[in-house]
């Protein structure tokens, strides 16, 4: 098989040894006819119909590579003709290069980015620019600066979407490109809150940001999509709840507490990894039965402990430590309504530690005051609250549970 490069725009940025190809072969395929020098592939067959036919962008490759083998083992030998560069976002040409039933040869080719750099005058390499994919900048813009070039910004919906993605948007604009090397030629630079407004984005569009002023967390961001996918795709991450995820979440706390006692600081990060499994894998779960998503925990979390420190992030003088602790559990009983100092001790706690948090409690709450009167409900509140925790130790001594 013979892989060759259509370029990026008109014919007459084809190499002479993608010429000389396309005539010394007969039996052509080109990966899609939408392209301004596809007609220089005459007689050939196209695989538009499988991108019609196809439910998902990830069928789509796989269903290709399989109609080009099947041709090449039919005729012997076949050109493959695929747009830009065969080696530059060429999901195609990168199945094949590792299937075994067929041998390759790929001529190289002029590609879009040739003539991006050309038009931005740019220097890829002293600017350090990274080239992603429209499809997936969530995922992988996330956590960067830049620059950045985003190729296949193929439809409006992607540029909705790149815009969407940032929460801190540049203040200078970006630069859109479009159908580099044709008449038609688009280079033009557009307000970000203007991205999706300025031009009909189509399969040759590409976007120039020089730079994004916050980044937002990649890895998360990428984890957060794994996990999405094994919620898919794997029948026993598929089948598991919250209440059937208990045990693990409990497991893996503890074992971050291990770690943090051994002092390694490896064993540390792996754990910590761990437990963070199973706050996506809940937030999965939560986002699949619309309860709430990953990002409604994280923004609940920050705004929670903005709201705790008052000292932090206003005017208000830094107290002590006692009396911060004091202010904060006096914050917490008025967020969630506590009428008792022992409101809130988690029933699911293990018999002596929930006694341990009765006393501390206790103990934050003044009972050894003497003016008893004014204690007397926190009084009996701890008194029942520690019937409770040692008719619970009881118990679990009596079922052998401890």
């Amino acid at each position: 098989m013979t892989v060759v490069g259509l370029g990026p725009g008109g014919a007459d940025l084809l190499t002479a040894g993608t010429l000389a190809a396309i005539e010394a072969c007969t039996n052509r395929v080109l990966r899609t006819s939408r392209h301004p020098s596809a007609s220089v592939v005459e007689e050939a067959t196209s695989c538009d119909d499988i991108y019609e036919s196809s439910k998902r962008i990830e069928e789509v490759y796989p269903a290709i590579v399989e109609r080009v083998v099947d041709l090449a083992e039919e005729h012997g030998h076949v050109l493959y003709a695929v747009p830009g560069a065969p080696d530059v976002a060429e999901r195609s040409v990168e199945l094949l290069r590792i299937d075994e039933r067929v041998q390759i040869e790929v001529l190289p080719a002029m590609s879009f980015l040739d003539l991006t750099w050309a038009r931005l005058g740019v220097d890829p390499l002293a600017e350090g620019v990274r080239i992603i994919d429209g499809h997936r900048f969530a995922v992988e813009a996330a956590g960067e600066r830049g620059p950045l070039l985003v190729c296949q910004c193929d439809s409006r919906e992607v540029l909705s979407d790149i815009k969407l993605a940032v929460e801190d948007p540049p203040d200078t604009p970006v630069v859109l490109l479009q159908r580099l090397g044709l008449a038609d030629e688009l280079v033009v630079e557009v307000a970000w809150e203007d991205l999706d407004r300025v031009v009909a984005a189509d399969h040759l569009t590409s976007l120039w940001i020089p730079e994004l002023a916050a980044p937002v967390a990649r890895e998360l961001s990428r984890f957060d999509e794994l996990v999405t996918l094994l919620r898919q795709r794997c029948p026993w991450d598929r089948d598991q709840t919250h209440r059937s995820l208990e045990r693990y979440l409990l497991e893996e706390t503890y074992e971050v507490i291990d770690a943090i006692r051994s002092g390694d600081p490896d064993q540390l990060e792996e754990e910590l990894g761990d437990l963070l499994f199973q706050v996506v894998f809940h937030a999965r779960i939560a986002t699949q039965e619309g309860s709430f998503t990953l990002a409604d925990v994280a923004r609940g979390i920050h705004d929670k402990l903005e709201a705790r420190h008052p000292h932090v992030f206003s005017d208000s003088p830094t107290p002590e430590v006692d009396e911060l602790r004091r202010q904060w559990e006096a914050r917490k009983r008025h967020e969630k309504g506590r009428a008792s100092a022992m409101d809130g001790i988690p029933e699911s706690l293990p018999a002596l530690l929930y006694a341990e948090h009765v006393r501390r409690r206790a103990a934050r709450a003044g009972l050894d005051a003497t003016d008893f009167d004014e204690r007397e409900a926190e009084a009996v509140a701890a008194d029942a609250a520690l019937r409770a925790a040692v008719d619970r130790f009881a118990d679990q001594v009596r079922s052998g549970g401890l």
